[in-house]
């Protein structure tokens, strides 16, 4: 190739990287947002699980239904406050509790259910997304039988 030959192709792939890079640079863009979004998604509904967890426990110290109801209650909120995590529509615990087979009707179980209405426009933050996600989580714990009547 003849020297004017090959400065006429240099000219010619002059400035095709940063026309590339703007291309690829919203692809990349877009990606990582993704990832991001994923990361925010996946680590709310671990509150909400340890929110259930917490509650069930709390609920299961109780020494009475309306006392487990209201400690579940109690401690749900505390773990979604602490973490930050609104709901929508308010969280939601109801305490569901399991009776032993035997006379007496003793409750050996207690489950806690949290259902939380997140805002998209929270979990990504982006104002423009409307709609929410529906982060549901549940535990079950065993009522401690030596807590006191």
């Amino acid at each position: 190739m003849s020297a004017p030959a090959a400065a006429a192709t240099r000219r010619r792939d002059a400035g095709a990287v940063p026309v590339e890079a703007a291309m690829l640079l919203p692809v990349v863009l877009a990606f990582v947002l993704i990832v991001v979004a994923a990361g925010r998604v996946q680590s709310t509904g671990a509150v909400v699980d340890a929110a259930a967890r917490a509650g069930a426990r709390a609920a299961s110290l109780a020494r009475s239904e309306e006392g487990a109801r209201s400690a579940a209650e109690d401690a749900v909120r505390d773990v979604l406050g602490r973490r930050g995590v609104q709901c929508g529509s308010g969280a939601q615990s109801p305490v569901a509790f399991g009776t032993m087979a035997g006379p007496g009707g003793d409750l050996d179980t207690v489950t806690v259910t949290v259902r939380c209405d997140v805002p998209l426009r929270d979990l990504l933050g982006v104002d423009a997304l409307n709609g929410k996600k529906t982060m549901t989580g549940t535990f079950t714990s065993v009522v401690d039988r030596y807590r006191g009547d």
